[in-house]
């Protein structure tokens, strides 16, 4: 049996002869002891649903004092608040720990009986986790706007595997009542979403955390006509659109006066709607900081001082309005003994995506006295199929690096860079790798842990659906981020030399293309021959891995076009152009669908619009020799 995070300690116990183990009976009951508070007797009323949807009969629900037969929930002040302990005998399935315990302990209970039915085995579980935070952060800004929906089925999901902590990266993507100019050509999450969304975390454990770009990546606000003039370069407003622009420039001017009243009034604005008493700043990535407006206060003062006084100021504006501040920590790496100068309670969120993540920031920022979460990545950003070997690695690296140096939370991320092109749903398996590793240091192997999860999270009778997903990255010949920096090209002169570096670089990328292709097109068969062996809830996704999986493919193909037309590469075999663009745009039309599915229409049409221009490109007259 898979538990997933792994608990503490599992006693299993022998039956008696003429015992096949403790049925959960249509005539049972939840029991809620009296010791439960409010709290716990809503989420009994969640566990009761979800039991029924897995056994097909609802038990009772009830408060007093159980019975034979009953599950039991009880809350213990001796036992620490996430702390529980579950007992499965002839008599009872009874579950004891702190009021988060009990609905940690129910979530294991859910996973027994995914696996068990009805029929439980006689065991005793004993939990609790490794670190008390434990959080996943999904980019809502660069591209997608998830739906409602969506944003609650993540939050089951977290539940599920015993997370508490949920933040959503905005920059511009929240309608504001007053800054109508950054958000109008958007699908922007509303107030009334964030403040639904929030009680639904609340009753399932989850605390929704408000995130906030306030400094550097602000590239829709500080292009506006209305507020380019608090941009760190002059003439932000006519800078031309490009993917790689917008991650790179639109620092805030700390120099201005206005620009700290700006923030702040974002912030009063947004921080109303969440229960949260902690709030996100971002502060990360001031690539332009000091080199525009600021030049002159970063030479007298040094760029790390003109920083951390921004910093320190939004900090200390949200310990006065009874918030914890939380920011980035990739720019004070540079000077961490400057964490000192922030409130006390300020938490670093200390990031690092790559697979062999070094554990030197960490070090540094704990020997400077930070209070920090570890920030690994799920490793989906710029792809069409999360990258899940390197996020396994880089997830297990963080998580054991936030032990060894007393990090008070993991905060996986799940970025967007580049318009998201990737489906959402398929970052459950880095948030699952999060949720396990954080909960318990000692980590599974990644052919276990992958196993485990298309066991008990996609129902996976042969247990290789998470194997076959993790398959498809070492397939790619000709990715969407390269797609996007070669459509740039000359687009905006600043970048064109970053771009031309960056695909010279992935050039051989393209090698074995044709056999990368061969293995996508069994890689196929194999999301097809899956479909049978998942739950039936489960089926749906196998569309978007099989869209996904045509996508690389086809852009394996399209690379073969880009790289013989441009850099005078040769393969034995050359797609037809004109049939290429067409099935692109089948491709296209099915793409959108899913999109579409969990996700508001936010910047759809700019993945449209490439696809349009590839299809064009591939349409043009090769010159006759």
């Amino acid at each position: 049996m898979y538990f997933i995070p792994q608990p503490r300690k599992i006693e299993f116990k022998e039956a008696k002869e003429g015992q096949n183990g403790f049925v959960l009976s249509y005539q049972g009951y939840i029991v809620l002891d009296p010791s439960c508070g409010d709290g716990l007797t809503r989420q009994a009323a969640l566990v009761q649903k979800a039991l029924e949807e897995k056994l097909g009969f609802a038990l009772a629900l009830t408060r007093g004092e159980g019975r034979k037969g009953d599950v039991i929930l009880e809350q213990c002040p001796q036992m620490g608040k996430e702390d529980y302990i579950l007992t499965v005998d002839a008599e009872n399935v009874r579950i004891t720990g702190g009021e988060a315990g009990v609905w940690y302990g129910c979530q294991t209970l859910q996973q027994m009986v995914e696996q068990c039915g009805a029929v439980l085995p006689f065991v005793q579980i004993e939990d609790g986790p490794d670190i008390p935070n434990r959080g996943f952060y999904h980019d809502v800004t660069r591209g997608r706007v998830p739906k409602l929906s969506f944003l609650k089925k993540m939050a089951d999901r977290m539940a599920y595997y015993k997370m508490n902590q949920l933040q959503l990266y905005i920059e511009h993507t929240f309608l504001f009542r007053d800054f109508s100019e950054i958000w109008r050509d958007d699908t922007p999450l509303t107030a009334e979403e964030i403040m639904e969304l929030d009680q639904y975390c609340l009753e399932r454990g989850i605390e929704l955390v408000p995130s906030l770009s306030c400094f550097g990546h602000l590239y829709k606000v500080l292009s506006s006509k209305g507020y380019s003039h608090l941009c760190e370069l002059e003439g932000a407003d006519q800078m031309p659109f490009s993917l790689r622009g917008r991650m790179h420039h639109h620092t805030i001017n700390v120099t201005d006066p206005e620009s700290l009243e700006f923030i702040k009034g974002k912030i009063r604005e947004f921080m109303p709607l969440f229960t949260s008493r902690q709030f996100n700043i971002c502060a990360d990535e001031t690539f332009d900081l000091g080199k525009g407006k600021s030049r002159a206060a970063a030479e007298e003062k040094g760029v790390d001082r003109i920083y951390i006084d921004f910093v320190k100021a939004l900090c200390e504006f949200l310990v006065e309005n009874g918030r914890r501040p939380m920011f980035w920590g990739d720019i004070i790496c540079g000077f961490p003994e400057m964490i000192k100068e922030l409130p006390e309670e300020t938490i670093c969120l200390n990031w690092g995506y790559a697979k062999y993540q070094r554990e030197d920031e960490t070090k540094w920022l704990y020997d400077a006295g930070a209070v920090q979460y570890s920030c690994p990545g799920a490793c989906g950003w710029n792809q069409f199929v999360y990258l899940i070997e390197n996020s396994y690695e880089n997830i297990r690296r963080m998580c054991s690096y936030a032990m060894k140096y007393h990090s008070i939370g993991v905060l996986n991320t799940d970025w967007g860079d580049f318009l998201h092109v990737n489906h959402p749903e398929f970052g459950v398996v880095g948030m699952i790798y999060g949720a396990a590793f954080s909960w318990n240091g000692n980590i599974p192997s990644f052919d276990e842990i992958n196993r485990q999860i298309s066991r008990l999270e996609f129902g996976d009778e042969e247990e290789r659906f998470v194997g076959i997903a993790a398959s498809v990255a070492a397939q790619k010949a000709f990715d969407w981020e390269t797609a996007i920096r070669f459509k740039e090209l000359g687009e905006v002169p600043e970048f064109t030399e970053d771009h031309k570096a960056y695909i010279s670089e992935h050039l051989g990328d393209m090698d074995g293309v044709d056999e990368k292709n061969k293995r996508l097109e069994e890689i196929s068969r194999d999301f097809y021959s899956s479909i049978v062996h998942l739950k039936v809830g489960k089926r749906a996704l196998v569309k978007p891995y099989l869209a996904a999986v045509d996508a690389v493919r086809l852009f394996n193909e399209l690379g073969k076009v880009v790289t013989a037309r441009e850099y005078g590469r040769t393969y034995s075999s050359m797609p037809d152009a004109w049939k290429l663009a067409e099935e692109l745009e089948k491709w296209l039309y099915h793409y959108k669908e899913i999109y579409r599915s969990v996700s508001k229409e936010s910047e759809l049409y700019r993945i449209q619009e490439l696809i349009v221009w590839y299809g064009d490109y591939l349409r043009m007259k090769e010159e006759k020799e």
